[in-house]
């Protein structure tokens, strides 16, 4: 039976950590995407912003937030620099001043085509198969579900 001292210890090693495997696995992802993206224009999390909007344009920035797991003390900042590269508008609700709907402009519109070639890059980069790329990511969100409060 293995000593407790040493499976602790062993339980505190940098690579024993899912923690580290995420985190580490996160920065060289966004070093693969941050050529791709100084080519379209965005960093990446107004990317995923982006992402968000092609898929639903209109949202309120409380959905955007919610869908991006982000504040608004964040994400008011990166939409604001949206809205001044002309991708973006916000318009306060006429019933409602507090909500605010964000929609893509022509030019955040025409930007999607410039950003479709992004996910081929970046599958190729994993060198990994599409269905096991699929497999990885489902577990991840299933890991995210489970690490969010209810």
């Amino acid at each position: 039976m293995p000593d407790k001292t040493n499976r602790a210890d062993a339980m505190l090693q940098l690579d024993h950590q899912l923690c580290f495997a995420l985190y580490s696995a996160s920065l060289a992802m966004t070093k693969i995407y941050k050529p791709l993206l100084n080519e379209i224009g965005l960093t990446y999390p107004q990317y995923l912003a982006m992402l968000v909007l092609w898929e639903q344009d209109g949202l309120m920035v409380s959905e955007l937030g919610t869908r991006l797991f982000l504040d608004s003390g964040t994400l008011t900042p990166l939409l604001k620099r949206l809205e001044s590269a002309g991708l973006i508008s916000r318009v306060r609700d006429a019933q409602d001043e507090r909500r605010v709907h964000v929609t893509l402009t022509t030019a955040g519109r025409r930007l999607k085509a410039r950003a479709a070639k992004i996910p081929d890059c970046i599958i190729s980069a994993t060198q990994y198969p599409v269905a096991e790329l699929v497999a990885l990511t489902t577990q991840v969100q299933a890991l995210r579900q489970r690490l969010t409060p209810p």
